[in-house]
């Protein structure tokens, strides 16, 4: 509970300060902080990856069977719905919708966390100094736990998406994989994922906060209306979706690879990389670059919009910034 105001000296003024005090929202800290960070997250990665299920419908079908799907984007759209009607793109909406909800939550709620840990243990002004770093190692953490909540959702998913008949759902096609092929083979794909969303997610959060400071270096960020906050938050995600899906490419690639179907007796999760390394080259492992540049660019300017939204919506103004703006 805070402690009584000093008075000023005049009953009238004493009168409103109170008043004042009264009706601003107490600064948040700690779980109550966190939480919502992490809801936030949840919210808006769950909202952007639903919402493009059909896209990435049409990203993985390109990346599994390029032969095939040899069209663009555009036209791997009219292929699947010619071929499985307009329902097959949503394909995996459940898991995709599900598993981004666990992931966003301990990626956004974690990079808000390891963040203030790093101002924590190095003082304000070293981490200023070196926030590069620290949104780094922050974002590197963060998406570490979050992909060990996200991997099995993600294997379902890709399992569905790849094989159309293989189940009917999320919780029908997360039980037959864990009858059949056991725990392990929803982390068959943890070290591709790790992979592509490490790297992702570091990207991710740098280049946005590099955009959005150097944004925020015309426009004071403190008369800047909600509208134009929003604004920013949506171009800045743009170019770090776009910055962070070149990154995380070869990665994805391989990961839709290696979840597509089950391994060869006795054939490790190291040695099925290699060759689907091998198989892949350099430039396979780009199959399907245009259309997740859509995605990825898509779906990390609406987050950061939402996100930034959702927060204000909650009451979550309590976390230390250390950009120079």
């Amino acid at each position: 509970m805070a402690s009584p105001a000093t008075s000023t000296g005049s009953t009238k003024v004493d009168a409103v300060v109170q008043k004042v005090a009264a009706n601003t929202p107490e600064k948040l800290s700690g779980v109550q902080l966190y939480s919502r960070f992490a809801l936030a997250g949840a919210i808006c990665c769950s909202v952007t990856h639903g919402g493009l299920t059909p896209v990435d419908v049409v990203k993985t079908r390109i990346q599994l069977d390029p032969a095939t799907y040899n069209k663009g984007l555009i036209g791997g759209f009219r292929q699947v719905i010619a071929k499985e009607g307009a329902g097959a793109l949503l394909t995996g909406f459940g898991p995709t919708a599900a598993g981004y909800f666990l992931q966003g939550a301990f990626k956004f709620g974690g990079y808000e966390l390891f963040k203030q840990q790093s101002i924590n243990l190095l003082g304000y002004e070293t981490a200023s100094n070196n926030r590069t770093a620290v949104y780094l190692a922050s974002a590197g953490l963060a998406e570490f736990f979050a992909d060990i909540a996200l991997c099995p959702l993600e294997a379902t998913r890709i399992r569905l998406v790849s094989e159309p008949t293989y189940a009917n759902g999320l919780i029908g096609g997360f039980s037959k994989m864990l009858k059949n092929e056991g725990i392990g083979a929803f982390y068959a794909g943890f070290g591709p994922i790790l992979l592509k969303q490490v790297p992702y997610t570091m990207t991710k959060f740098v280049v946005y906060e590099k955009v959005a400071e150097a944004i925020y270096g015309y426009v004071d960020k403190s008369k800047a209306s909600d509208g134009m906050q929003t604004t920013i938050n949506l171009g800045s995600g743009l170019v770090a979706g776009m910055a962070a899906a070149v990154v995380s490419q070869p990665a994805d690639t391989m990961l839709s690879k290696i979840n597509k179907t089950q391994g060869l007796p006795g054939q490790g999760i190291t040695s099925r990389l290699i060759t689907i390394a091998k198989e892949l080259g350099l430039k396979g492992s780009f199959t399907g670059l245009p259309a997740r540049l859509f995605m990825v660019g898509t779906l990390t300017a609406g987050q950061f919009a939402i996100y930034g939204d959702v927060k204000k919506a909650l009451g979550a103004t309590g976390g230390v910034e250390i950009a120079k703006n």
